[in-house]
């Protein structure tokens, strides 16, 4: 590889996380905000193009991105909302596949109908990663964000699968209908028991490794395996990588805590870099889909990718409302169990249908030719209104939902609010455990213990008992003055910070060495964030 084209593979990541982080700074929405800059980059003269490889978004990309998503997810929110999850990662997929294919077919003169369902296929599966994103930061109900998340972790299964029964039979393999019901049920159950084949014992050798480095390089790898292994057996990947995940992400209490720190904190490094360079790709594109269809008219192309993005978002309001009222309607168990947001929860699910780079990924995967060597039925075509739909959706989509979730004032303060009850019960009973738990161990000490020492450790219990409490009133008394911990925080921030300088100083004076000082810096700056958790 020559130097020039190593250095505009750097520039890539590198645009990606600058735009990201300004993004982030100035309170925009960062995958907005990435394609724009991905599509304003295609015009610069001198910028090469980025040609979308097919395999390397699949097995590079999606992997880490399903298994953190998994990973962070909580099983049991998933489990107890497994019927509207199922229904739109499975029942939504199939619709919009058969809706928008249709579309298609009778639109696009030419267009064959197993083409047209390619074209379905591909743009079915919803990308949530925008969509979670900020449903999260906005404060929708947890149950909503549980919904899309869970929708985002299986729908890719499905569309994939859809997908590849529908390229064989574009490409003249004869595949039927049954086939394809087989292929989809074969790929969904082995890939979920090769995720759980795998789950069991990697945990148990994270849990035995003793090593903090080496326990989170296993679950780099995992998702890797994961799907590697899924993929060659003609399982699904994508189910494979999110069951593995979601048993690993349960079982990672009993990991070590520096082994809980490290992975946090690196999975939130590497899903933000993917994040941003998987959405500057997608606008980077632009050239590669135009020239495939230069060869067609402008206004017709305009009017093919419109219908195709109107009827790709209308359809899923026409899915959504029904599949939502009617199991209500019908069963009573569903009306006890589910909690129920009235009509509002259903617009925000609706119109959080944004795709992404899955939907790109699988259209570049179309073959160029066909079995027969001929040239696959309409493949440009269907890679432009993909891109556009991928495009139109983000856009669209992506800019408004802010302002429809403020709109509908659909939030989560409630929610909230119960939590930090919770949460402050919890700490309750917690610090009396810890507590009864120190006086068992005195009891037991066969020489007095100092009372500085006893005396400290039952203040770190009653403090951590307190703080939640006081959280509950937003970290400020009746008369609007701080709490105690709020203030010990604030004080105790300002003494590290004085302390590290002085370890810096003496440092860069050679009274210590480096490997002294990152020593006591790492000390400090975990004492730093326990006091920034709030």
């Amino acid at each position: 590889m020559e130097a020039t084209h190593a250095l505009w593979l750097l520039a890539v990541p590198m645009a990606a996380v600058t735009v990201a982080g300004l993004s982030r700074r100035w309170g925009l929405s960062a995958p907005l905000v990435l394609v724009i800059a991905g599509l304003l980059v295609t015009f610069v003269p001198g910028v090469p193009r980025f040609e979308l490889d097919p395999e390397f978004v699949l097995y590079v990309f999606l992997p880490p991105l399903l298994f953190s998503a998994a990973w962070q997810s909580s099983y049991y929110n998933l489990r107890e909302n497994i019927r509207p999850i199922g229904l739109l990662s499975v029942g939504l997929v199939l619709f919009t596949t058969f809706v928008v294919g249709y579309t298609a077919y009778l639109l696009v003169p030419g267009l064959p109908l197993a083409a047209a369902f390619v074209l379905g296929a591909i743009v079915a599966p919803p990308d949530a990663i925008a969509a979670v994103s900020v449903a999260q930061r906005l404060g929708l109900p947890r149950r909503t964000v549980t919904i899309l998340v869970g929708e985002s972790l299986f729908n890719d299964a499905t569309a994939l699968t859809a997908f590849r029964v529908a390229v064989a039979a574009a490409a003249g393999a004869g595949f039927t209908l049954l086939d394809g019901v087989g292929r989809f049920l074969f790929a969904a159950l082995a890939g979920a028991a090769i995720g759980l084949v795998l789950g069991p014992p990697l945990h148990w050798l994270r849990t035995r490794l003793n090593d903090p480095l080496v326990e989170n390089g296993v679950a780099v790898l995992a998702p890797f395996a994961a799907y590697l292994i899924a993929e060659a057996l003609h399982a699904s990947g994508v189910i494979a990588v999110v069951v593995s995940g979601l048993y690993l992400g349960h079982r990672f209490t009993e990991s070590a805590a520096v082994t809980r720190i490290i992975g946090h904190s690196f999975w939130k490094i590497v899903i933000f870099i993917l994040e941003s360079v998987v959405f500057l790709v997608i606008g980077l594109q632009l050239p590669e889909v135009l020239d495939g269809v230069s060869g067609h008219g402008w206004m017709s192309l305009t009017w093919w990718a419109f219908a195709i993005f109107a009827v790709t978002v209308i359809t899923r309001f026409v899915w959504v409302f029904p599949a939502g009222y009617l199991p209500r309607l019908l069963s009573e168990r569903i009306r006890t169990k589910e909690s129920w947001y009235g009509w509002r929860a259903p617009v925000v699910v609706s119109w959080a249908g944004m795709r992404g780079v899955v939907s790109l990924a699988a259209a570049f995967a179309i073959p160029i030719l066909t079995s027969s060597r001929e040239p696959f039925p309409g493949r440009d075509l269907i890679l432009f209104l993909t891109f556009t739909t991928v495009l139109a959706t983000l856009l669209v989509q992506g800019l408004t939902f802010p302002m429809l979730i403020r709109r509908l004032g659909i939030g989560s303060a409630r929610e909230e609010y119960a939590d930090r009850v919770a949460e402050a019960g919890a700490q309750h009973a917690a610090a009396k455990a810890a507590l009864d738990r120190l006086e068992e161990l005195l009891a037991a000490e066969p020489s007095p213990i100092d009372e500085t020492v006893t005396e400290r450790l039952r203040q770190l219990a009653e403090h951590r008992q307190l703080r939640a409490w006081e959280r509950l009133g937003g970290g400020t008394g009746p008369e609007g003055e701080e709490v105690p911990t709020i203030t010990y925080r604030r004080l105790r921030r300002e003494m590290l910070a004085a302390e590290r300088q002085v370890f810096i100083q003496m440092r860069d004076e050679r009274r210590i060495d480096d490997e002294v000082l990152n020593r006591v810096l790492h000390e400090l700056d975990l004492e730093e964030a326990a006091l920034h958790r709030d």
